[in-house]
C-alpha cells in the first residue's frame, strides 16, 4: 500500500515538521499519532519518516532512510497571465507534469484589471503549487515567482533552450527545435503568451533574447490548453 506523502514546512538533518494547515489536517482529519509512518519530503529528499510528536498546529517526524524518487522537469515556463481560474488549473497542471519553476508575465494584452491583481494572487498560486505537488507525489515544490513585466522576465531567464509559442509560426515544432539544439545543462524555458498573443513589439523582445518560436499545428489553442500540450511534449522530448 502507498503511504501518504507530506512536504515538510521546517526541517533539520534528522527531523521533519509540518506546520499551519498541513499539521492541522494530519492532527484532526487523519488523527495522527506517534508511531504512525509516512513519506515525508524534506529539503528536496524523500524519507520514510515516522511521528514523534502531535501538536494541533505541529507534527514532528524523525527522518529514516532516504528513499527512490523522481527530478522536476529542468523547465521554466513564463506563462502570461490570464483568467485566474483558467491560470489556477494550468499551474496546478504545470506542477504535475513536472516543471521547475513559474514566472506569471505581464503582458500587453493582459487585461489590466488581471495585472493589478497578480501580485495578490502569488500565495495562492503558491499553495495550489504545493498541493498539486503532493497530490502528483513530486519531491520538490516548483518556485513560483512574483509576477514581472515581459522584459524584466527575459533578462532573468538564464536557460539555454529558449522555446517561444507562437501563433505566427507555421512550420517549426517544438521537436524539431530540440532536435537542432544541444541537451542542455542550463535548463530550458518555455514562453505561452496571454489570450490575444504576443504584440509584434513582444516579438522583437523574443528575437533580442534569443528565443525560438513554434508552432502547436493549425488550432488556436487556449493559452492553458498550449501551455499543458507543450509541457507534456517537451517532457516527452527531454527526459
Amino acid at each position: 500500500m502507498t503511504r501518504r506523502r507530506w512536504i515538510a514546512d521546517t526541517w533539520t538533518a534528522t527531523t521533519a515538521t509540518l506546520t499551519g494547515e498541513q499539521a492541522e489536517h494530519l492532527a484532526r482529519v487523519l488523527r495522527a499519532a506517534p508511531g504512525q509512518v509516512y513519506d515525508v519530503v524534506a529539503g528536496g529528499f524523500l524519507h520514510r519518516a515516522e511521528i514523534t510528536s502531535v501538536q494541533p498546529t505541529e507534527i514532528v517526524f524523525a527522518l529514516h532512510e532516504e528513499l527512490e524518487s523522481d527530478t522536476a522537469l529542468p523547465l521554466h515556463l513564463l506563462l502570461a497571465v490570464f483568467k485566474f481560474d483558467h491560470m489556477e488549473w494550468a499551474i496546478e497542471k504545470a506542477t504535475e507534469l513536472g516543471v521547475a519553476r513559474v514566472t506569471p508575465v505581464l503582458a500587453r494584452r493582459t487585461e489590466k484589471h488581471l495585472a493589478q491583481a497578480a501580485a495578490k494572487r502569488v500565495e495562492r498560486w503558491r499553495r495550489i503549487a504545493l498541493e498539486a505537488s503532493k497530490q502528483s507525489r513530486r519531491t520538490t515544490i516548483p518556485e513560483i515567482s512574483e509576477p514581472l513585466p515581459l522584459k524584466a522576465a527575459l533578462e532573468h531567464s538564464t536557460e539555454l533552450v529558449r522555446i517561444l509559442l507562437s501563433e505566427t509560426e507555421q512550420t517549426e515544432t517544438i521537436a524539431a527545435t530540440l532536435a537542432a539544439s544541444q541537451t542542455s545543462e542550463a535548463g530550458y524555458a518555455l514562453a505561452i503568451g496571454p489570450e490575444g498573443g504576443w504584440t509584434q513589439e513582444e516579438m522583437g523582445l523574443f528575437t533580442q533574447h534569443q528565443w525560438r518560436p513554434v508552432t502547436l499545428g493549425p488550432r488556436i489553442l487556449r493559452a492553458e490548453t498550449a501551455a499543458i500540450s507543450a509541457i507534456a511534449i517537451l517532457g516527452a522530448q527531454i527526459t
